[in-house]
């Protein structure tokens, strides 16, 4: 179907590149017919000027021979061409030489080639029938117009089936681009690693790929840091833990308890984060009750959900991640949004819903970012939440989809597999 649709697009450099090409070689077509013609028309008078002169001359000596005026020679000037005449008059050496004109506007299509000249003190003049020769350039124009058309339909697709191997190249270029830039950094174009020629798509492919490669290696050494970090943090982070523990009860020491906790969190996040990014996380997939998951996972938050389960059915699924899926969605329910929190489970697909502001435009068009948490006024979090929410789905086979209602709050949708 895109073959097709690609085929049908006239504005695709294929027909562009055929179009130059027709009009150049209507161009040349037009030049070459041109200056053929006029030649042709040149040698032409030429010849039959000659040939007229000739028949003049002949047809004078026949006349002093036989003394008697010859069939088809004219000695009156009014049956003379007023043309020939003025030729005649003006011609080098007034009153002698010879004068040539080419009637083509004789009846029937029949043009004449006249020759005219002094005899003594009165002019004469003979003409000759050009309609072979009208007749064989009319044939020769014929026949250069058909043949350039014959040509041009040649040319034409021929040109089309040449410019398909770039323009190929330059499709392969451009969807390796579009897989680069919806996340598939390991996308690479044929040409640019030891494709063929030194032209300027070897150059663009070249170029595509060397970008992967930078962006590659940037997503890679900012997954090795944010895994190095929280690796490092968790070890000081114990140890804070512990000596939070052995504080004496007070309100300063629940402000540090609260504090290490979220610390805590955030390192337990990146960490979750960093085996994501490294693929290193592996699903248990078995067929679940996704309402009874679902119900237990919200139990664990402690925090306050209408439930509704619709027509449940068996997942196909890793149930623990599931749990880490559900209770992210509904903290950032309750985070960012409004109450009343709903969550509802529609054969195999869970539905979290608040009734607050909304996603944030960012977040729809470009879908979850660590460390964006959208508008400062809408809570405090480090935009972790959903990105782990959105890792996790991917790990077991799900599709989590984020949108806001029509009247107001906003929804996420979580798709699994169904069991077999």
């Amino acid at each position: 179907m895109d073959t097709v649709r690609d085929l049908l697009n006239w504005r695709s450099l294929r027909w562009k590149t055929a179009l130059l090409v027709a009009v150049a070689c209507c161009a040349i077509a037009m030049t070459v017919g041109v200056l053929v013609h006029r030649s042709t028309l040149a040698r032409s008078m030429n010849d039959g000027g000659a040939k007229a002169t000739a028949e003049l001359e002949r047809t004078l000596v026949d006349a002093r021979r036989e003394d008697e005026l010859p069939q088809g020679l004219e000695t009156s000037p009014a049956a003379m061409p007023a043309e020939l005449l003025d030729r005649l008059r003006h011609g080098p050496g007034p009153g002698t030489g010879h004068a040539t004109w080419y009637d083509g506007d004789s009846p029937g299509d029949h043009p004449r080639m006249w020759a005219a000249r002094m005899d003594g003190d009165r002019p004469v003049a003979i003409a000759i029938d050009m309609t072979s020769d009208l007749l064989t350039r009319r044939a020769l124009d014929r026949h250069m117009w058909k043949y350039s058309v014959l040509a041009l339909g040649v040319v034409l697709p021929l040109t089309a089936l040449a410019a398909e191997l770039p323009h190929r190249r330059l499709r392969r270029v451009a969807r390796t681009a579009r897989r680069i830039a919806a996340g598939d950094l390991a996308a690479r174009t044929a040409d640019g690693r030891g494709g063929r020629g030194g032209d300027e798509i070897t150059e663009i492919s070249a170029t595509v790929d060397s970008m992967a490669d930078s962006l590659l290696g940037r997503l890679a050494a900012e997954q090795r840091f944010t895994a190095d970090v929280a690796h490092e943090l968790r070890t000081p982070l114990m140890g804070l833990v512990t000596a939070s523990g052995l504080l004496p009860e007070g309100e300063a020491t629940d402000l540090v308890r609260d504090r290490v906790g979220v610390l805590r969190i955030l390192v337990e996040d990146l960490l979750e984060i960093s085996r994501l990014d490294a693929g290193a996380e592996r699903a248990e997939l078995r067929p679940v009750p996704l309402a009874e998951v679902v119900e237990e996972s919200l139990a664990r938050t402690g925090l306050p959900a209408r439930f509704t389960p619709d027509g449940a059915a068996s997942a196909r699924t890793d149930p623990r991640r599931v749990d880490r899926i559900v209770a992210n969605l509904v903290l950032n329910a309750h985070r960012h949004g409004g109450a009343p929190v709903e969550v509802a489970v529609t054969g195999t697909t869970v539905t979290v819903r608040d009734h607050g502001p909304g996603f944030p435009r960012e977040l729809l068009a470009d879908g979850p970012q660590r460390f964006r948490t959208g508008a400062s006024e809408r809570g405090r979090g480090h935009g972790l939440g959903l990105t782990i929410a959105l890792g996790q789905a991917r790990v077991i086979g799900a599709a989590l989809s984020f949108a806001n209602a029509p009247d107001g709050g906003a929804v996420a949708t979580l798709r699994l597999p169904v069991a077999d």
